[in-house]
């Protein structure tokens, strides 16, 4: 494990270390909406957030397996091509660095995160609305709890 090597490196242990990624989560039963929720915002990062040489996340979903997709997002997104930009990025994408989807499907890759080593699960809820979002935090509370 990478961070396993890092704390060794330095002489530091990982003990009392939290694992705690950030995610954005929409639940719905309608997977196909609910992914739709989430690409405006990962084309934002993965096609514009940097140049075309230095992108963070461009590169980071480069190693999870897009190359071809990451590259292709930015360039539509640094060619003004927004909508392009979104219908580009790969469903299984989206699903790897989300929770979106109807509650059976968000509950799994929940699991997914626990058993990775995921100490505590910061959630971002897509939702306009206030009454909306706490809705979506609610839910994902139960999920994670169940």
């Amino acid at each position: 494990m990478l961070l396993e090597e890092g704390a060794a490196r330095s002489g530091r242990s990982l003990a009392g270390f939290d694992i705690a990624p950030s995610i954005n989560v929409f639940v719905n039963d309608d997977l196909v909406l609910a992914r739709n929720v989430m690409r405006p915002g990962l084309a934002l990062y993965i096609g514009g957030m940097g140049s075309r040489e230095q992108n963070f996340y461009n590169q980071l979903a480069q190693r999870y397996g897009f190359e071809a997709a990451a590259r292709e997002v930015q360039d539509l997104y640094l060619d003004g091509k927004k909508a392009a930009a979104c219908a580009a990025i790969p469903d299984g994408l989206i699903d790897l660095v989300s929770l979106c989807g109807p509650r059976e499907l968000v509950h799994e890759r929940i699991a997914v995160f626990r058993d990775a080593g995921v100490g505590s699960l910061l959630i971002t809820p897509m939702a306009i609305t206030v009454e909306d979002r706490v809705a979506q935090v609610r839910v994902a509370a139960e999920l994670a709890a169940a």
